[in-house]
């Protein structure tokens, strides 16, 4: 199995309820294909870049999964199927290095899901030692 990440936009004249059915439906997507969801980031309301269709703002949701290659093709057809999405974007991590980011990434989500909303985020960055070693030959 392989770790992919898909960051997914939700239409903004949607309910809460609604874009919380949508999310779930997108989930049930993924693990009804074999996927193992491994870390959820709901990213809220954000406006676009540039407006998509007549919406300039969309709900954003991170998803990070592993499953096998193969049902990715499935999965990515149920997305272009579903008229809630105005877009999303799949992004598979294959290397040993994309793998630790990846990690890195689920890490990161989790905390901030279980981290209390009022408390202050101090974020730490993490520089891996291949790069450490490459800035010091320089």
């Amino acid at each position: 199995m392989r770790n992919y990440e898909n960051l997914v936009i939700v239409k903004p004249t949607l309910t809460a309820e609604e874009i919380q059915a949508n999310i779930s439906a997108i989930e049930e997507v993924i693990t009804s294909n074999g996927g193992e969801i491994a870390a959820r980031d709901a990213m809220g309301m954000r406006k676009l870049a540039y407006p998509l269709g007549k919406n300039e703002r969309g709900y954003f949701h991170v998803i990070y999964y592993s499953v096998e290659p193969s049902a990715i093709s499935e999965i990515e057809r149920r997305f272009r199927i579903n008229e809630e999405l105005l877009r999303f974007v799949t992004i598979k991590y294959d290397t040993n290095r994309e793998v630790t980011a990846w990690n890195q990434l689920v890490q990161k989500a989790q905390k901030k899901a279980t981290q209390p909303a009022g408390e202050a985020k101090v974020e730490e960055v993490v520089i891996p030692a291949a790069l450490e070693e490459t800035e010091e030959e320089e």
